[in-house]
């Protein structure tokens, strides 16, 4: 094996741990994905800080949470055992910033089936998303 210079293999490990965070984001927003089709709020809480914010923009409506619990009561309300939904995030563009904060950019597609109402809902969207690093790992900020 060739021996790197100082400055290589400080690139090097630079690299890999970007490459790792990209993958661990990739993960929670997976995460984030199955926990609202199953439903399961206690795991999906721990996806997010508690200072998360977010800010929807449909064909019509417009939401926005001004912190985690807002957000996960909303959650709640819309995803439960009366229907059952399928939410599918790809092309991920991820950017790590710093050591603590990246972006990301994910197409959605999603469909809903509410059992009362017998509607059925094709989705799609484009996330923005902002991630944080906590002693806990990423989480959606």
């Amino acid at each position: 094996m060739t021996d790197l210079d100082p400055d290589t293999l400080a690139a090097l490990l630079r690299d890999v741990r970007i490459l790792k965070d990209i993958e661990a984001i990739k993960r929670l927003r997976y995460a984030y994905f199955r926990c609202m089709d199953t439903a399961n709020m206690a795991e999906f809480r721990e996806l997010f800080v508690p200072d998360f914010t977010c800010h929807y923009v449909g064909s019509s409506y417009e939401y926005r949470a001004k912190d985690r619990d807002e957000f996960i009561e909303m959650i709640s309300d819309s995803f439960n055992s009366e229907m059952a939904a399928t939410h599918n995030g790809h092309h991920p563009e991820i950017d790590i910033l710093d050591e603590t904060n990246a972006t990301g950019k994910w197409y959605l597609q999603d469909v809903v089936y509410k059992y009362r109402t017998n509607e059925l809902i094709y989705g799609t969207a484009i996330y923005t998303d902002r991630y944080r690093r906590t002693d806990a790992g990423w989480k959606l900020a």
